[in-house]
């Protein structure tokens, strides 16, 4: 006869379960990903050979970030079409070409700013990701919102590129900041809700895109926060 008088040990519910763990992996791939982009930068800006090459060539270095771009739109488009190998791939390549051309901070700024940066970045991105998972409300027209925001940082953006006030670059760092901290938690809820929305016995591969996909809409939340930040409370070398 079972023994009713002991507490009995609570299970998760499955659905819980497969959210927690998809989470988990879309997180293990963001962080893999900006290991790889902060050691590739870190030595290439360590390199004088690197550094001549890429901020030597703007030719090289425009396009590289042309390819940075097309990457991301190939992803997004073509994620359903291609194997979870491949996706996987796409992605690191993704942060190398990242490492290289952002590894300009490390010309421009100290080190210690680098760090100290990275840490308020890391803390705000992770309140954020938080609120986004645990939150009731639906942030769908945040989301919406602040991706609208971004359409307009962006032309801000080209427009500075003319007139060069550095008033205008400040501000849109702030406005930047502001805008990937609710991105960031918009894209953590759609996250949690597109796991809650999966059918259960979906292929390993087809789990392991969407984390990818995840993975990566949550790195370039981080990349442009943290830059935005480094802009406002980096310290020039």
């Amino acid at each position: 006869m079972q023994d009713f008088s002991r507490p009995q040990p609570q299970t998760m519910p499955q659905s819980e379960v497969m959210v927690n763990s998809f989470i988990r992996s879309v997180y293990n791939w963001m962080g893999l990903g900006l290991a790889l982009t902060g050691l590739v930068a870190y030595f290439t800006a360590h390199s004088q050979t690197m550094v001549q090459l890429i901020f030597g060539n703007s030719f090289l270095f425009f396009g590289l970030i042309i390819a940075e771009l097309i990457l991301v739109f190939f992803i997004s488009a073509r994620i359903n079409r291609m194997s979870a190998s491949t996706a996987t791939a796409l992605f690191l390549v993704y942060s190398i070409l990242n490492g290289l051309t952002i590894s300009f901070i490390f010309l421009v700024y100290s080190q210690s700013s680098i760090a100290s940066t990275f840490f308020i970045c890391a803390a705000t991105f992770a309140a954020c990701s938080i609120y986004g998972y645990v939150t009731k409300k639906d942030l769908t027209s945040l989301g919406g919102f602040m991706f609208m925001g971004l359409i307009g940082i962006i032309i801000a953006t080209l427009v500075n590129l003319f007139i060069q006030s550095s008033a205008m670059s400040m501000i849109i760092s702030y406005l930047g900041v502001f805008i990937f901290i609710g991105l960031t938690a918009y894209d953590t809820q759609r996250l949690k809700n597109m796991a809650l929305s999966q059918p259960a016995g979906l292929e390993a591969g087809v789990i392991r895109k969407g984390a990818i996909m995840g993975a990566l809409s949550l790195y370039l939340d981080f990349i442009n926060m943290f830059l935005f930040m480094l802009h406002i409370f980096g310290g020039r070398d």
